[in-house]
């Protein structure tokens, strides 16, 4: 097992979210609360889909933050958080991107996988990713397992060894199984007002981000030209 305790499916969310983030928008990251909770309801390369709210984000981030497994980023005008796992679970980009993607959908096959990590690691064929997800079955951090094949499945998926419940099991609580009414509800309910806002906030940190560059390389220009 990873030297780390089994998580709940709010913190597999949070830090599958902070992992994504750092791979694929790595100007945004680290993330404030307000884009961390964006992330984590976004309702694309999300299984289930989530409403969390502020509140849980935050205990979330701190119950992380007293384990080791999130910090605050020192500095910053606005409190930002990370994770702090690629050291801990000894994460190679490709480890990453592989664990990134089974904290955010729970059990996949190697070609599902091999798809939906595209944008943070590119796989020429899909024994490369059952290659690295070998590698990460192994001691001294079994951070995935290999799934039984179960009746009507064509291929075997495998899954991240982090959760206290494994949502895709047939057992499991409705309330984190994929597939569930409440997922099912909260599909069919579209974008809350909450989801908006959170999105337009998250729009406006990345406007403000992108206007700091511009006028960083304009004040250079101008240093250039003797203005």
């Amino acid at each position: 097992m990873p030297e780390t305790r089994l998580l709940d499916p709010c913190e597999m969310r949070v830090l599958g979210a902070l992992l994504e983030k750092e791979q694929t928008t790595q100007d945004q990251y680290p993330l404030t609360v307000n884009a961390l909770i964006a992330a984590c309801n976004q309702r694309s390369n999300r299984d289930p889909v989530t409403e969390l709210t502020e509140t849980q984000v935050v205990e979330t981030l701190d119950r992380l933050g007293f384990d080791g497994l999130t910090q605050r980023r020192d500095g910053a005008r606005v409190e930002r958080w990370e994770h702090c796992l690629t050291r801990r679970w000894h994460l190679t980009p490709s480890r990453k991107a592989l664990i990134t993607q089974l904290l955010l959908r729970a059990a996949q096959t190697p070609g599902e996988l091999r798809v939906r990590t595209e944008r943070m690691q590119r796989f020429e064929t899909v024994e490369d990713v059952l290659q690295k997800l070998e590698d990460l079955a192994e001691e001294p951090h079994v951070l995935v397992h290999e799934q039984e094949r179960r009746p009507g499945q064509r291929e075997t998926r495998w899954m991240h060894s982090l959760a206290a419940v494994d949502p895709s099991a047939p057992d499991a609580p409705d309330d984190v199984r994929p597939g569930s009414e409440l997922e099912q509800a909260s599909r069919d309910r579209g974008p809350s007002t909450l989801e908006r806002l959170q999105a337009v906030e998250s729009s406006v940190e990345e406007l403000r981000s992108t206007t700091a560059r511009l006028e960083e390389a304009l004040h250079q220009l101008r240093c250039e030209l003797g203005d």
